[in-house]
């Protein structure tokens, strides 16, 4: 049931619209191809296992874990607009 202006099905649409732009962001972060055999940012050794786990991989735990902490604060923004999150 819709209010307003919005058409029917208009919250979930915004929620579609939503987690697919998360997994857009999610996969165009995964790498492709060979790993790194050294960390380009400290120059560490990736060890083998993770160069298996993750293609493409070019940073170390340490520093990839440091990344995304830096990166969690950059999450997107919020569709709905409330209220709540402008006054954030």
């Amino acid at each position: 049931m819709a209010t307003g202006w919005a058409g029917d099905g208009a919250v979930q649409d915004q929620i579609d619209a939503t987690v697919k732009d998360a997994i857009e962001r999610a996969r165009s972060r995964l790498g492709t191809g060979p790993g790194r055999a050294t960390c380009e940012e400290c120059d560490a050794p990736i060890p083998e296992a993770r160069r298996k786990a993750v293609p493409g991989v070019r940073l170390c735990v340490a520093c990839q874990s440091a990344l995304d902490k830096d990166e969690a604060g950059h999450a997107g923004y919020n569709r709905r607009g409330s209220k709540d999150s402008q006054l954030r």
